[in-house]
């Protein structure tokens, strides 16, 4: 462990005491709600994407839960504006642990990737590709 490990864990604790992004987009393009029941966990994320609807514009969110949860949903909301969505829906979690940062027990992983599977689960159910259930990150 060296002092790498540290700086991250550092930013983690930033992020889950001063979120970016907090609160709510009033002209979302999507909203959208996810749980993490093991932990209690519960994020909603409002999506703005541009007027082809083809890039994330803007990002917020809110909710509350354990430090990874809400640190990773607010590093979320720094990294997504100017992605596309086909972007967005090919991320998987390794792309939220690098983000993050640090090693990250089986258990947490959920934890981590909620946000990201709220941003990509809210898509699908907004242009209906799926039913609109609330993500549950529960295997």
């Amino acid at each position: 462990m060296g002092m790498g490990s540290d700086m991250y864990r550092q930013r983690i604790l930033d992020h889950y005491k001063n979120p970016r992004n907090y609160g709510e987009l009033e002209d979302s393009t999507y909203s959208h709600v996810g749980e993490n029941p093991m932990c209690g966990d519960e994020i909603a994320v409002d999506v703005i994407l541009d007027e082809d609807e083809e890039v994330v514009e803007r990002v917020a969110f809110r909710g509350d839960g354990c430090a990874i949860s809400q640190a990773s949903a607010s590093m979320l909301t720094q990294e997504l504006p100017g992605t596309t969505v086909d972007e967005l829906l090919a991320m998987e979690r390794d792309d939220v642990l690098d983000l993050l940062g640090i090693e990250i027990s089986p258990m947490r992983i959920k934890c981590a990737v909620l946000a990201e599977k709220v941003a990509q689960d809210g898509y699908e159910i907004y242009v209906g590709e799926r039913d609109d259930d609330r993500t549950v990150t529960e295997e």
